[in-house]
């Protein structure tokens, strides 16, 4: 039974990951759902994570490469620094910097405190709210060769709020740069481009503890590869519409989803249907 919980959880952190609707809220929730009836844990959500990260390299591949390379080319004066790529890359790494060290140093809270469902709901409602008002207040007139890097470190620091479940990465720095005035599909790949270097970071720390001590998992490793293979399939095909949805849709869908999930939760929380650990 575990190994199918793992697979439908694995489906579910495919099918969350790149909407603004938070993975590791979904996954906190429908764990209590299952049989087991537990949450699957921050190691098995950070693992089963890249997963998803590994779509985004197969789906962005050219253009990672093109960053990465040019980014070493201007570190020897080959391609000048305001290179688009080579800024890209530096934008990568100064966003990237916030969730790093925030990560680290509050480790326990976000494996314990952050996983309250009071929170998760609250968190859903607030940043739907959030989403909302910079989707449609935004000017949604800059592109990626707009991108500087007060607005890359702006950028790293909204990543870093997803550590706490409900806010959703793509979500938050999505979210951003609406507010900064980026477009839609813009904002969005920024955001998938800026979350590899943490994800894989996170997923790699969680796998060798987990592998260290592997008592301590919900899953075992091989459940936990199962669904980590199911996420990077589904998670392909959703970056895949998501990028044709955002050329003329909005967000709103996704704020009306967050707003309604976060009072379903709350009333499951109230009438004692799901407990808050």
């Amino acid at each position: 039974m575990h190994l199918l919980e793992a697979i439908i959880l694995g489906l579910l952190q495919g099918l969350t990951e790149f909407l603004p609707i938070s993975s590791s809220a979904h996954l906190r929730i429908a764990g209590e759902f299952l049989p087991s009836a537990q949450d699957p844990g921050a190691t098995f959500t950070a693992i089963t994570q890249i997963g998803t990260e590994l779509a985004v390299l197969v789906y962005f591949w050219h253009r990672i490469v093109r960053i990465i390379t040019q980014w070493f080319r201007s570190l020897t004066g080959a391609v000048p620094r305001n290179d688009p790529d080579a800024r890209m890359g530096w934008i990568v790494i100064i966003g990237t910097i916030p969730i790093g060290v925030l990560g680290f140093l509050f480790q326990d809270v976000i494996r314990d405190t952050f996983r309250n469902l009071w929170l998760v709901a609250i968190v859903l409602i607030v940043f739907g709210l959030i989403l909302g008002g910079a989707d449609a207040l935004g000017r949604r007139t800059r592109t990626e060769a707009d991108l500087t890097y007060p607005h890359g470190l702006a950028l790293g620091f909204a990543q870093a709020l997803a550590l706490i479940p409900g806010v959703s990465r793509s979500g938050a720095t999505t979210t951003m740069g609406l507010a900064l005035g980026y477009t839609r599909p813009a904002a969005a790949e920024v955001a998938f481009l800026l979350a590899v270097p943490a994800v894989f970071g996170s997923g790699l720390y969680e796998l060798l503890q987990a592998i260290r001590e592997p008592g301590a998992a919900v899953f075992t490793l091989g459940e936990t590869a199962a669904a980590t293979v199911v996420a990077f399939a589904v998670g392909f095909a959703v970056i895949a519409y998501l990028m044709r949805y955002l050329k003329k849709g909005s967000f709103l869908p996704f704020v009306i989803y967050r707003l309604v999930l976060g009072v379903v939760l709350i009333v499951l929380l109230a009438t004692g249907v799901l407990q808050a650990f």
